[in-house]
């Protein structure tokens, strides 16, 4: 008689983490890529310009 395919071994302690650890590193951000997106923005001074035109033409003058 052969066994069940339920009565194989469970997958080991290591194996589980291994792979836990391995889902929680491809859940966050590579540093490189977190250090670019908490650079400053570099704004175009043509588009201050516009945006002050936009205010001053709603009426908020302050």
């Amino acid at each position: 008689m052969t066994k069940h395919i339920a009565d194989q071994p469970r997958m080991q302690g290591t194996a589980r983490m291994r792979e836990f650890l391995r889902q929680e590193r491809m859940d966050k951000l590579h540093p490189a890529i977190r250090s670019l997106h908490s650079q400053p923005k570099s704004r175009d001074p043509r588009s201050r310009k516009a945006a002050e035109y936009a205010r001053i033409e709603r009426g908020h003058l302050t």
